[in-house]
């Protein structure tokens, strides 16, 4: 194990080593109390992996202020409380049952490999590629929203219907969480799309009504 092990890149230490003497000593006051009196974000954002969607940068975020997870594509699977690992349900959990939060955002994004990938899987009959255990399961969670896409379109036009439907099947998921079931019955918990162009900047949102997104 020892041998797999190796210092960080010098660049890191010294970006480090830059915000410690800046950032941090100006606002060393509010580190120590989130220190001393713990985490209380006002949101979770569930999130893609994607090194290039960046939630709090976007919404110009405080530390401590978001929960953030991150995950392949940004899926909320369905509710299986059935003893295997569910990183994404026990983020959800914990952020609704131990935090209360009082808004979740399910963050999606354009030219996302998740999706893509996603939308191959579903069909070729749910086979991505030699080599991929837990990616294949992970993209299983896609199948209804593939299921949705309207008939006769190209690849990418479908992909980047995809990108949307998916968020929508996230947050049906999402909603049959007994917690957050009871959370929502409560008025205590909002939920809400979203979807970010990284390349053009903008943002769009999953309407209530009409369940169309609009330009925010």
């Amino acid at each position: 194990m020892n041998k797999h092990i190796k210092t960080i890149p010098k660049y890191l230490i010294d970006r480090f080593k830059g915000w410690k003497a800046t950032t941090f000593e100006e606002n060393k006051s509010w580190y120590q109390r989130l220190a001393a009196h713990g985490q209380n974000p006002r949101a979770m954002v569930i999130s893609c992996c994607d090194s290039r969607v960046h939630a709090t940068a976007m919404f110009g975020a405080d530390t401590g202020e978001f929960f953030i997870h991150r995950n392949i594509a940004n899926l909320i699977p369905p509710f299986k409380p059935d003893g295997d690992h569910h990183g994404t349900s026990a983020a959800i959990e914990f952020a609704v049952s131990s935090l209360k939060v009082a808004h979740i955002i399910v963050l999606g994004h354009s030219s996302c490999g998740g999706i893509s990938n996603g939308y191959r899987f579903c069909k070729n009959n749910n086979q991505l590629g030699e080599g991929f255990i837990f990616v294949n399961k992970w993209l299983n969670i896609l199948k209804p929203a593939f299921e949705n896409l309207p008939p006769n379109l190209d690849d990418e036009t479908s992909i980047q219907i995809l990108e949307k439907e998916s968020i929508k099947v996230s947050i049906s998921n999402l909603i049959e969480f007994p917690f957050v079931k009871d959370a929502l019955d409560k008025n205590e918990l909002i939920i809400h799309g979203l979807w970010h162009d990284i390349g053009t900047g903008a943002l769009e949102m999953l309407e209530p009504k009409s369940l169309d997104f609009i330009k925010v």
